[in-house]
């Protein structure tokens, strides 16, 4: 058999199957004499867009600019770290309850991170299906893969959900005609919130990237984290912001025209950010609840979250790693906070209680 074009393979006659003596360099220098820089250019995208054109159950760009409070709603597990939905559809119901208009799922604080993407849009449409006629549903379908954005987002909308929350690529950051490239391949599906969070992305989405991405109709707002200046920023020209911050929403809303709070606290006390969102200005609620917004900061988002609802018999004290509970000290304060502010204001009916380190049960495989 003759030698395998272009592997530099001799006939299989051969005993050692030695390689074949390859053609000399001055044959390649004749062949190729000049090298020439590619140039860079997006590849045209052959593939048909996956979505349907129907409008039932579909939701306008402008019902969600409209909401002012959006939940980013925690995921509770059973012991063996699969989804406890029980926990988790009386967890929505008792938002839906105190007026909270939107639950982000499968957010940081929902553990999004720690979802495979089946269990990720499973959830989504789980939610859509049992809540999507008394809440907006606006599923977490960001990645810093644009691949998986891409799809991931196909899939949301294709379940249901109203809208999607999308954040820049983190950790293999790219550069600012990247990021506007990575949104704009997303945002033609449906409703869509960016967020930014340089603290968790390590790079700031700056407001010349969002006045160019605001010129799509299906950009509803921002979920801003920088802080309220930026807000304001935004407010004077026309584009629709969330605060990202609870400890900042307050001012946000009623000092810098944000439009609400996307928030983390709501998990807790839903009818007070409401009240903090709806009412007017209120410096006293406000200051009651700046020192519980500091309690479930003080290490990263959602340890204190999942730390509280474990307390409060809202969601069994079940981690998935990496995250682990609060220590023993932090868990007497929060029983104290809730003393302060009033068990009547927070969810569940039952009482809080100080958990032990051996309450807790820690996934590592799930």
């Amino acid at each position: 058999m003759a030698a395998l074009k272009g592997y530099g393979l001799c006939s299989m006659d051969s005993v050692l199957h030695l390689p074949c003596p390859r053609p000399p360099f001055e044959a390649y220098k004749r062949r190729s004499s000049r090298w020439v820089s590619p140039k860079a250019a997006v590849v045209p995208n052959f593939h048909l867009p996956m979505r349907s054109l129907e409008v039932k159950n579909r939701t306008n760009t402008d019902d969600i600019k409209a909401l002012r409070v959006i939940t980013a709603i925690k995921t509770p597990y059973l012991p063996d770290g699969r989804f406890d939905l029980e926990a988790y559809d009386d967890l929505v119901n008792i938002q839906i309850q105190n007026g909270v208009e939107g639950v982000i799922v499968g957010g940081t604080t929902g553990e999004g991170q720690l979802m495979s993407w089946d269990e990720h849009i499973m959830l989504i449409g789980h939610t859509v299906n049992c809540f999507g006629g008394s809440i907006k549903v606006i599923g977490n379908t960001g990645s810093n893969s644009t691949r998986e954005a891409i799809h991931a987002t196909e899939q949301g909308f294709a379940v249901g959900m109203h809208a999607a929350l999308h954040i820049n690529p983190y950790y293999g950051k790219t550069s600012m005609d990247g990021i506007i490239a990575h949104f704009q391949s997303v945002m033609h599906m449906g409703p869509t919130i960016i967020y930014n969070v340089p603290g968790r992305t390590g790079q700031d989405i700056p407001p010349s990237a969002i006045l160019k991405l605001s010129r799509s109709s299906n950009l509803a707002g921002v979920k801003e984290c920088v802080g309220n200046k930026r807000v304001e920023e935004y407010t004077e020209r026309g584009i629709v912001v969330w605060s990202g911050n609870d400890d900042e929403c307050h001012d946000s809303r009623w000092d810098y025209g944000a439009r609400g709070v996307i928030s983390v606290t709501s998990n807790l006390v839903p009818g007070l950010m409401r009240k903090l969102m709806f009412e007017g200005r209120n410096s006293d609620l406000n200051s009651k609840l700046l020192p519980l917004m500091g309690w479930l900061f003080q290490e990263p988002n959602p340890i204190g979250l999942n730390t509280a609802l474990a307390q409060l018999g809202v969601a069994r004290p079940v981690f998935r790693l990496p995250y682990v509970p609060l220590p023993l000290a932090k868990r007497v304060e929060f029983v104290k906070m809730v003393e302060e502010i009033g068990r009547e204001h927070f969810v569940g009916e039952r009482d809080v209680q100080v958990l032990d380190d051996d309450d807790f049960i820690l996934i590592g495989r799930y």
